[in-house]
């Protein structure tokens, strides 16, 4: 689960990432040069200008968006093409009931705000040089195809199969694309198409669907999060509307007996009164509600949906030196009974990663205010570089490979912990969350440690003929992740995969061999170079994006592939995302299937 910890796991995401990374301050484009997506009439105009900071603001004189002095500020309306009026749904959750309501609303933290060290590199001799142009007009083009694809076979579903063309109902039937790109229209200025699709978005009706259930933290982190970014950028307040009536819905899921959100929020249920924790639940699930579910409060001034999430962040609090490896809550929760002691199974990967990204983005979004996301953050690296970090081992001459870092798993039996030096794609997202904590909280070991893990990344997409790192893999570990590591003949061959020998030397197996178009590897390339400023990691990135184009690309898109590890044409998923979920309906909230959480 991924926020940054954030927001959304397809090709167009991959695309306003690489737009930031090769470009610090991107240029401006005309309307003679934009492509396709302007060809109409009502289009043919100038993009209106980006907003001039208020009193209240400090615009950058280096890249990097706006920062509002008071978090609680909204951003100001920017004029767009098209009328965006809110429509409500029509159910309003808000005449439901509350079976188990809290007798008292906890405000917003109100305590002097923090004042963090800069988190970017200083720029002072940045040049937009003509190589960083014409990337970032590859990349824009890149997200033009897609969605000119989704817009014509897949307009209002939630994906486009990118290889058979049609709409693929995968959310709720809530236009998920549609609310996802909303961000990366208005970056990368597509004015004219952010005002079609928010004037959809604005108008999405949430109980219009033939799903029984909603997943909570899917919704929360694609179409609750996907409005806020979209009305923090655009100012258009339709969208907060839609927002609010959306976090209205999902507020239901809170209302069980613990206050504690199960997996699904499930409609009937809630209307009914019958909802329940789950007992087996994947951490990162009601753990990754909070960064949206503040930023609703803080732009509403309604109290009630951080008054949620914070039940949720005291539990996290009370039990994080209660697990069997303490520091670290275990992939699987217990969420009826509030108790962590039983679990074994330790990751930063699927099921948890996102519990780990919202800590120091959740100090950050509340302004320090609110110390325990510190103190937890610092708990958890400390025990993850302990047990959970992992370095390959890799010959003299292999650079990159010496110095890579990767997140691995560890399991917890008889007192005893079993490290397992297991990569997956997914838990790529650590090398921005060490290099952002690193950077707030004054500790460079951590942002070093991010730069390691996300060269690491890099290095296993080299490491592979596509170009592409795979779902989950392994290599032959070193014993600790400094100090010598020479490199042992013998016992890769020993233990290794065979077909992976004509790899680079360390690589045991590809578990799964799948490319499901994962961003995190490249957001944390960006994240480091944005934080330490080194050029090369542009490169990395470039070289990357390209391995991306080339094995993924479709006449319509980009589309998942399933093996990295072959030569030539790879075999297309016709899918943007692979998912595994357990059925909506599983009693008690048991969610020991839920294998794969995107």
């Amino acid at each position: 689960m991924a926020v940054d910890r954030r927001r959304s796991r397809i090709v167009l995401v991959l695309a306003v990432f690489l737009l930031i990374v090769f470009v610090l301050q991107p240029t401006r484009s005309s309307s003679r040069d934009r492509g396709p997506l302007y060809s109409d009439p009502q289009d043919d105009r100038p993009s209106d200008p980006t907003p001039k900071s208020k009193p209240h603001e400090k615009g950058p004189a280096r890249p990097g968006p706006v920062q509002h002095d008071d978090i609680n500020e909204r951003p100001a309306a920017v004029a767009t093409t098209a009328k965006i009026r809110f429509r409500p749904s029509s159910f309003d959750w808000t005449t439901v009931s509350q079976r188990h309501p809290v007798s008292l609303i906890r405000p917003l933290p109100d305590k002097p705000r923090v004042k963090f060290p800069p988190v970017q590199h200083d720029f002072p001799n940045y040049v937009h040089d003509a190589v960083t142009k014409r990337r970032q007009q590859a990349v824009r083009a890149v997200f033009e195809k897609n969605w000119a694809s989704y817009k014509k076979y897949a307009w209002l579903r939630d994906e486009l199969a990118p290889v058979s063309g049609v709409g693929k109902t995968t959310f709720g039937g809530w236009a998920a694309t549609l609310v996802d790109a909303l961000d990366t229209l208005w970056i990368m200025d597509f004015k004219g198409e952010f005002s079609t699709a928010a004037a959809a978005a604005a108008q999405l009706d949430w109980a219009n669907t033939t799903d029984t259930a909603a997943n909570l933290f899917e919704t929360t982190i694609r179409h609750l999060g996907g409005l806020l970014s979209a009305y923090d950028l655009s100012g258009e307040g339709a969208l907060l509307e839609k927002a609010e009536e959306l976090g209205n819905m999902l507020y239901m899921a809170f209302d069980t007996p613990n206050r504690m959100p199960g997996f699904w929020l499930n409609f009937q249920d809630a209307k009914d009164g019958r909802q329940r924790a789950g007992v087996a639940d994947p951490s990162a699930s009601p753990c990754s509600l909070s960064l949206e579910f503040t930023r609703l409060s803080l732009l509403t001034g309604n109290p009630k949906f951080f008054d949620a999430i914070s039940r949720i962040t005291d539990f996290l609090e009370r039990t994080q030196d209660q697990s069997k490896l303490p520091g670290l809550w275990p992939k699987l929760i217990n969420f009826q009974e509030q108790t962590v002691n039983l679990g074994t199974s330790f990751s930063m990967g699927a099921l948890a990663d996102s519990l780990y990204e919202y800590l120091p983005k959740m100090s950050a979004l509340l302004g320090g205010q609110l110390p325990g996301y510190e103190k937890m953050y610092r708990a958890a690296m400390a025990t993850a570089k302990e047990h959970l970090l992992f370095r390959p081992m890799v010959t003299d001459d292999d650079e990159g490979g010496k110095a890579a870092l990767f997140i691995g798993d560890a399991y917890v039996h008889s007192g005893k912990v079993e490290h397992t030096p297991e990569g997956q794609h997914l838990s790529c997202f650590a090398g921005g969350m060490f290099g952002l904590g690193g950077k707030l909280f004054g500790i460079p070991d951590h942002v070093a440690i991010g730069e390691r893990l996300a060269r690491g990344c890099a290095w296993a997409y080299d490491a592979f003929p596509t170009g592409l790192m795979p779902e989950i893999f392994t290599v032959v570990p070193c014993d600790s992740i400094d100090g010598p590591c020479p490199f042992d003949e013998k016992r890769w061959k020993d233990v290794g995969d065979k077909k992976l020998k004509k790899l680079k030397k360390g690589f045991k197996t590809a578990h799964d061999p799948r490319y499901i178009l994962r961003p995190e590897a490249i957001e944390s390339i960006f994240l480091l170079y944005r934080m330490t400023g080194k050029d090369d990691l542009r490169d990395l990135a470039w070289r990357m994006f390209e391995s991306v184009m080339k094995a993924t690309e479709t006449p319509l898109g980009n589309s998942a592939i399933e093996d990295v590890t072959v030569s030539g044409r790879t075999i297309k998923m016709d899918s943007m995302e692979v998912r595994r979920y357990p059925h909506k309906n599983s009693p008690h909230g048991d969610n020991r299937d839920a294998l794969n959480l995107v």
